[in-house]
């Protein structure tokens, strides 16, 4: 049986953001202006946000639930559809 095509998975990313190396506070700002500025100039976009699996966070992940919050909340208005990226290191988001 052959599975249906996912938009977010078969196709190449328009966009591409890594946040390794950035810390919370400096992140979630960073992809809302990356988020206006796609959607802003090219609406419809496949994204790919890397936020890397928090192997290198002392304690828990911070930067992968937080980008997941945002994306959920503040920024489900500008987001048509997101999941996390295949190997749970990041998110593709579709913007509207």
């Amino acid at each position: 049986m052959l599975s249906q095509p996912d938009p977010l998975f078969d196709a190449a990313p328009d966009g591409v953001f890594d946040l390794h190396g950035m810390r919370v506070a400096e992140a979630v700002p960073a992809v809302r202006g990356f988020i206006a500025l796609w959607r802003a100039r090219h609406p419809g976009a496949l994204l790919h946000v890397i936020t890397g699996k928090g192997r290198g966070s002392r304690g828990r992940p911070a930067l992968r639930p937080a980008i997941g919050r945002l994306l959920r909340e503040e920024l489900r208005g500008d987001v048509r559809e997101w999941a996390r990226d295949v190997d749970d290191g990041g998110f593709v988001i579709r913007i509207r």
